[in-house]
């Protein structure tokens, strides 16, 4: 599966050589969480797969790339986008994915406007399920606006990235777990 846009596919695969590469993370080998297998999710036996992408016309995308690459580095699968996605190509993503969440990054300021249309073409796609999590630069008083539009959780400048891995573990692993209590 490849992804939309200009975007690579982030797996356990250098993509200079192609030669498996240890998930190590950014800070060292012990940020990733200790005695945990690969995270998966229950229904499939796969890795969580997570869509990064970059919506709207904002051209600064290191922090998307950054993101991505700490995602994967903590076992998740990691499909980043490229920049100038429209809500509808990234909802598109996500349903050709497979994806069990999307990490949005903004910074044009396009944030109350564009997250709402991704979160509405996902729920018209029947994929509310799906996590979304949206990074950059996020006024604190746009926050509860866009909790208020189904988005799960905001990360500031200045999260440290194994925040959001563990956040987003422990998110995944509670929605796993209470779709396998349901009756």
């Amino acid at each position: 599966m490849g992804a939309i846009g200009d975007g690579p596919v982030l797996s356990g695969r250098s993509p200079q050589v192609g030669l498996p590469r240890p998930f190590t993370g950014p800070h060292g080998p012990g940020w990733r969480r200790r005695g945990r297998p690969r995270l998966v999710s229950g229904s499939v036996k796969r890795p969580y797969r997570v869509v990064v992408a970059k919506p709207g016309l904002d051209g600064h995308d290191r922090g998307a790339k950054v993101i991505a690459l700490a995602l994967r580095d903590a076992g998740f699968e990691a499909i980043y986008t490229g920049l100038h996605q429209t809500p509808e190509q990234v909802v598109r993503a996500v349903v050709e994915e497979d994806a069990d969440a999307v990490g949005l990054s903004l910074l044009s300021g396009a944030h109350l406007t564009l997250v709402p249309r991704v979160v509405e073409g996902l729920r018209a796609a029947g994929r509310d399920d799906v996590l979304v999590m949206v990074g950059g630069i996020i006024p604190e008083a746009d926050i509860p606006v866009l909790k208020e539009h189904g988005v799960a959780a905001v990360f500031t400048p200045g999260t440290p990235l194994p925040a959001i891995g563990a956040w987003l573990a422990d998110a995944l692993d509670a929605r796993e777990e209470g779709a396998n209590a349901a009756p």
